[in-house]
């Protein structure tokens, strides 16, 4: 299986190419400039992997909650490619694709993903880890920072919404004892919860690969129902 990855839905702008077991990427921290860094990102991929673009079995992408404009960029390249090459998409959320990455890099078992959303709110999501893959807890929301759902669990923080709103946060998840507030979503671990989905016959077709900006509710609703 031959899996390209896309995130440009933060300040951070990255790509992954999953081949079989291989992973390789691409990220930089680049918050206006990811209209000019995605697709050099991709064709660098491609290349060092020796894959064509027709080699390509589908595309997995950063689908939100997160900057608006990063959202719109990443679903545009996304649905682009995909209809070029007639392949089928796979939608992750940003907020688990950090949970996946807190999993892998800190060894956590519990994450509270939060993303500054501005206004003091924050997109929220929480997530388990365990033998069958990643669980989710408090499905995922934008909310005032200083009213995420309560959890006295032991966990792990991630996202700039730490950065923002640590004393609102840490007033309702006392027990978070790991805090990493700078940590943004990563296309290596988009790919990595996207392959097993697409094992499994997952993917929607590229007219159906929607953002999700969670504030904006028709567009949050069309989206779950795509997947």
């Amino acid at each position: 299986m031959i899996l390209l990855a896309i995130d440009t839905a933060t300040e951070a702008c990255s790509a992954a190419l999953s081949v079989d077991d291989a992973l390789i990427w691409r990220y930089q921290v680049a918050p206006r400039d990811h209209t000019r860094l995605i697709l050099p990102m991709i064709e660098e991929l491609l290349a060092e992997g020796g894959i064509g673009r027709a080699d390509l079995d589908a595309i997995a992408f950063g689908r939100g909650p997160g900057s608006f404009t990063g959202v719109r960029i990443g679903t545009g390249v996304t649905q682009g490619l995909a209809l070029a090459l007639d392949l089928p998409v796979v939608p992750v959320s940003n907020l688990a694709a950090m949970a996946w990455g807190a999993v892998r890099e800190f060894g956590a078992t519990r994450v509270h993903a939060a993303i500054d959303a501005r206004m003091g709110e924050v997109y929220y999501a929480a997530y388990r880890n365990d033998e069958s893959g990643l669980e989710i807890l408090a499905e995922e929301r934008v909310t005032a920072a200083d009213a995420v759902p309560a959890d006295e669990s032991p966990a792990i923080g991630v996202g700039t919404g730490w950065g923002s709103y640590r004393p609102a946060l840490r007033a309702r998840l006392p027990n978070v004892d790991e805090i990493h507030d700078a940590y943004l979503p990563h296309a290596r671990a988009i790919a990595e919860l996207a392959a097993p989905i697409f094992a499994k016959g997952g993917g929607v077709a590229p007219d159906d690969a929607l953002p999700v900006y969670l504030r904006n509710q028709v567009t949050h609703v069309a989206a779950s129902k795509a997947g």
